[in-house]
């Protein structure tokens, strides 16, 4: 069933267009790799799903209601609810430990401040990084704060995970930990992902495969169903 949808969808930079008429639908429990060269439209795309940019034409619907005519406050509180966001370099708050971090979005939705950090200190567990639940993002490696970051996008129990090059700044062995885990959990959860990524490698994780180029859905021959590297539903 799908749950998140884009029809026509356009988004342009002053006289620069990223977007170009875009439709994509993701299904429930649906891993999506977005991939393509670079400047073709990736990230804008995934920021028009999440409800971080409004597209400049076009409809982003979730469960059937256009959320691109929302407010900015509506749509904020989507993204603490329904949506997740991991993004590349993690972007933790420097000044916060782990467990602060990861409990932000909890206690931002009015969660109490035990509930929050138990559930936090829940979650850094299951990835791994209980052992840095009181120290700072400048103290970590940059797989800890990946998973720390991982951690804070998961611990609302989003229906839909937004990540946007998540390894890129990671090595290799790295990248494939934190790859590993997010498409566990997402399956744990039946959590959609929208996954961006240029490395094939990454793109493998996810069930289906769309390209973009220049603006548009490539549909020359990718953006087919392609084998799942890890765990299956």
């Amino acid at each position: 069933m799908t749950q998140l949808a884009a029809r026509g969808v356009v988004k342009a930079y002053g006289p620069t267009p990223a977007l170009r008429g875009v439709t994509l639908d993701v299904a429930e429990g649906e891993i999506v790799a977005v991939t393509g060269p670079s400047g073709c439209g990736k990230s804008t795309l995934l920021h028009c799903l999440a409800g971080i940019l409004r597209p400049d034409a076009g409809q982003v619907t979730w469960r059937g209601e256009r959320i691109d005519t929302w407010s900015e406050a509506a749509r904020s509180k989507l993204r603490r609810t329904e949506f997740g966001v991991l993004f590349q370099f993690g972007q933790l708050v420097a000044e916060l430990t782990a467990a602060e971090n990861v409990a932000l979005p909890l206690l931002l939705a009015g969660t109490g401040r035990r509930e929050a950090r138990a559930a936090a200190l829940g979650w850094l567990e299951r990835l791994d990084v209980a052992d840095v639940a009181d120290v700072r993002p400048g103290r970590m490696s940059g797989g800890q704060q990946q998973r720390c970051a991982l951690a804070r996008a998961l611990v609302t129990e989003p229906r839909v995970l937004f990540a946007d090059e998540p390894t890129g700044a990671l090595d290799t062995l790295t990248g494939e930990q934190v790859l590993t885990h997010l498409v566990r959990l997402a399956r744990q959860q039946h959590t959609s992902v929208v996954l961006v990524t240029h490395e094939p490698r990454i793109a493998a994780y996810a069930d289906r495969e769309v390209m973009l180029r220049d603006g548009v859905v490539d549909t020359t021959g990718l953006g087919l169903e392609r084998p799942f590297a890890g765990e299956r539903r």
